[in-house]
């Protein structure tokens, strides 16, 4: 499997499994099946509510000889609710208890949002609102710096308990200031990533302070429209040019959008449950991708961001929270 070499010297494969809506009845057999496909890269975290189902995955991969754990990478999130300077250790040993490891290879913080703290024992995974029987439930938020939450994912590295640090929907300005204080440099940054959500700045800033990008919605939409959260009309997959290079290249389109991403030096994290499209997402280091071709399926940015709490948390949470802009 393909790697990239990361700021500390790890190397992380350029293919992952999202775990993001895996359902937990079928979990743990899609995490076998992609370990038997190949994948050693799986991507987790507390909100998406199956990394026991996940875990109990990985356990039977290295229990039949599958793969090492010294052979996978396991990536997984610190939740919003975690970011107070004494949470974030229990946050990551819940996750890693969850996960059956005694470490994960990245530990990331999930969002650049610092919401109320919610104990394990009232609600795990705590989700977005504070309080979902309130008869408006809402976001509550709590005035915690990124520098202690920071500094507190240092202090995971120094003990052992993760082997990189990172950061999920972080911006440049964010970026900026986070590497004014940071004694560990975030390893990776993963955001949305499509050619609808191009983001040339951001991986040309990355690039330049040697920060890895992980990109998830490769497919763009495709992951939200049962959440009303984006219209089959502006579906990747079907597009007209999309559809014509997979026509020129032979392969399928969702291969040429996960090209488009790791010729562009992102690595991805496509979400699969059928063996199928475990073999296909899998199938994408043997074809490149023509100048010409890459230039027309960057054409088709538009800035449109799917996953975007300015717009989620107030259609589905009832409060009103940018942070992009």
């Amino acid at each position: 499997m393909t790697s990239q070499t990361l700021n500390t010297g790890s190397p992380m494969p350029m293919l992952g499994l999202g775990t993001w809506k895996i359902d937990k009845l079928h979990c743990a057999d899609v995490i076998v099946a992609a370990g038997k496909a190949g994948y050693r890269h799986f991507d987790c975290a507390c909100d998406y509510g199956n990394e026991i189902e996940v875990g109990q995955g990985i356990q039977q991969i290295i229990n039949e000889g599958i793969a090492t754990r010294e052979e996978l990478w396991i990536t997984s999130k610190l939740w919003n609710t975690y970011h107070a300077k004494e949470h974030v250790r229990p946050a990551c040993e819940k996750t890693l208890s969850d996960l059956g490891l005694d470490y994960v290879d990245l530990y990331l913080v999930h969002f650049p949002i610092a919401l109320k703290f919610v104990a394990f024992e009232d609600r795990y995974p705590p989700e977005w609102v504070h309080d979902p029987k309130a008869e408006k439930p809402g976001l509550v938020t709590e005035p915690v710096p990124i520098r202690e939450t920071w500094t507190a994912m240092e202090s995971l590295v120094d003990a052992g308990l993760t082997k990189n640090i990172g950061i999920c929907n972080f911006g440049v300005s964010l970026i900026r200031d986070l590497l004014s204080y940071a004694k560990i440099r975030p390893s990776v940054l993963q955001v949305e990533l499509h050619p609808r959500l191009a983001q040339e700045k951001l991986l040309r800033f990355c690039a330049q302070e040697n920060i890895a990008v992980t990109a998830f919605s490769s497919f763009g939409p495709s992951s939200y429209y049962q959440l009303g959260m984006a219209d089959e009309s502006e579906s990747l997959i079907d597009h007209e040019i999309v559809q014509g290079i997979a026509h020129e290249t032979e392969k399928t389109p969702g291969q040429v959008l996960l090209r488009w991403a790791v010729q562009r030096g992102t690595i991805v994290i496509p979400k699969a449950s059928s063996e199928q499209h475990l073999q296909e997402n899998s199938a994408i280091f043997d074809f490149d991708l023509t100048k010409d071709q890459m230039t027309r399926l960057s054409a088709l940015n538009q800035n449109r961001r799917f996953n975007d709490p300015g717009d989620f948390c107030e259609a589905a949470f009832n409060t009103f929270f940018p942070i992009y802009e």
